[in-house]
């Protein structure tokens, strides 16, 4: 079967936090965003994944505004990308996405995709992906369940009804992530499938679905498709209502009451990435089963994860850790307690730990920005890089002055009503209030230092008054 590409679009959700990978994954930016397999990103590699059989015009991005105008602007930029203006899991993404594709007088097949999981057997995917794709065409609503080969208490089951012969399956049940002892009955029974959270449908089955089922979610989408009928655009309208929805998985407010549902059963080296036991089980290794990445030195070691991102890290006689380490944090657990990483990030959050929240390296649509140092006797010191071509917003500051030194480069500043030229070595001096901007206009990379002083330095104190990126 050749897949009818013009009637099909994967929908990716990537909005997700990815708690369980801190301290790699940070609120900002989270794994979805990170390269853990290889070169590309997680993201990046669920979208090649789908060539040929879905171009990359027909990829539709259900994301953060705050990522897309943020860290992740680049990767985000060649891609249409829907906003969600606050997390609603999955059920209200996925209406949303559905929605949009309706407005486009199309009625396609969507692929509905996490961003950040793993696939080895690609081959074995796409065969599968046509399969769901020629009953998502006849209503069905498809979902694609893992072949347990254990009982993981991490995953949502599916209990499948007993098969007739067919590729696809009857959905019997859904069932939440377990505890051991009943995760280790299902396996023992059969017939139970680990929760991929992949799906695949039409646009106009799955809307209907959440009308029947999910009246409140369909009451908040046709008063956004309302305002886009009577001529307001959609992300506007979406920005306007979506404040008002349920937050609730597609899973549990659709799923488990609808009488579509059909699995079916893949077994095509699928991993969800959802711990750093996870990351190590997907990782090459070495002969005594240590996944090493960076500057590392691991004596007497096995089975370990240990991951440096900025300093020497040095192992010595330990086995069945995940050692993982970023320039203001280091992580340390047994390999089978790397779940609860979840609690460290509760604690950050109780905390408002900037740990939490981004790297000492940033990445803006500009280019990117290190903290050096940060004291609280009110200084900050920055590494700044500006590409060739590009410029920070024109801004303002009401609580901070800075003090810019060029290092590598030629600045072009504007400051008020003058705009002048900094080169290597020169230094400039921008005061609390002053309308300012930084741009290169040069080939090479631009590199400055600044010192920021004032009583208060949070990344908010800025006021755009004109802005290339949209922020």
């Amino acid at each position: 079967m050749i897949l009818e590409k013009k009637s099909i679009y994967a929908v990716i959700l990537a909005g997700g936090s990815g708690s369980r990978l801190w301290p790699l994954s940070r609120q900002h930016l989270p794994k979805q965003f990170l390269s853990l397999d290889g070169d590309a990103s997680l993201l990046q590699t669920t979208i090649n994944r789908l060539a040929p059989a879905i171009d990359a015009d027909h990829v539709v991005i259900v994301t953060q505004e705050a990522h897309a105008k943020g860290e992740s602007y680049h990767a985000l930029l060649p891609y249409q990308t829907l906003f969600e203006p606050q997390g609603r899991n999955t059920a209200p993404a996925i209406a949303m996405a559905a929605a949009w594709l309706s407005l486009k007088g199309e009625d396609p097949v969507m692929v509905v995709l996490p961003a950040d999981h793993i696939i080895k057997d690609v081959a074995q995917f796409h065969a599968h992906l046509r399969t769901a794709v020629k009953a998502a065409e006849s209503g069905n609503l498809v979902t694609f369940g893992i072949e347990p080969t254990r009982p993981d208490t991490g995953f949502g089951y599916i209990k499948a009804k007993q098969n007739t012969g067919s590729e696809i399956y009857a959905v019997e049940r859904f069932t939440e992530k377990p505890d051991h002892a009943t995760a280790v009955g299902f396996i023992e029974e059969g017939n139970y499938f680990w929760n991929s959270g992949m799906f695949v449908w039409r646009a106009s089955v799955i809307l209907a679905e959440i009308r029947q089922y999910l009246p409140a979610v369909d009451r908040v989408m046709q008063a956004i498709l309302a305002d886009c009928h009577a001529g307001k655009n959609f992300q506007q309208a979406v920005q306007d209502h979506f404040a008002d929805m349920l937050s609730i998985s597609i899973d549990h407010g659709v799923l488990e009451k609808s009488g579509r549902v059909s699995l079916i059963p893949c077994n095509i080296g699928w991993n969800d990435v959802g711990s750093w036991q996870a990351v190590h089980e997907i990782a090459g290794k070495d002969k005594s089963g240590n996944a090493i990445q960076g500057n590392v030195i691991a004596l007497d070691c096995k089975d370990n994860l240990i991951r440096a991102e900025k300093r020497l890290v040095a192992a010595i006689g330990v086995d069945n850790l995940c050692i993982v380490e970023t320039a203001d944090a280091v992580l340390v657990t047994r390999s089978d307690h790397s779940q609860q990483v979840r609690e460290v990030v509760e604690i950050l959050q109780e905390r408002g730990a900037a740990e939490l929240i981004c790297h000492t390296t940033v990445q803006r649509p500009w280019g990117s920005y290190t903290v050096l140092e940060e004291d609280r006797d009110g200084f900050k010191i920055k590494r700044i890089e500006v590409a060739p071509g590009a410029r920070l917003s024109l801004q303002s500051h009401r609580q901070r002055s800075e003090h810019w030194v060029v290092v590598s480069g030629t600045a072009t500043v504007t400051q008020d009503d003058k705009v002048f030229i900094v080169e290597k070595n020169q230094s400039t001096y921008i005061p609390i209030g002053a309308v300012h901007r930084l741009e290169n206009r040069g080939t090479e990379a631009l590199h400055i230092v600044e010192v920021q002083v004032g009583s208060y330095l949070g990344e908010d104190d800025i006021e755009r008054y004109d802005d290339n990126y949209g922020r």
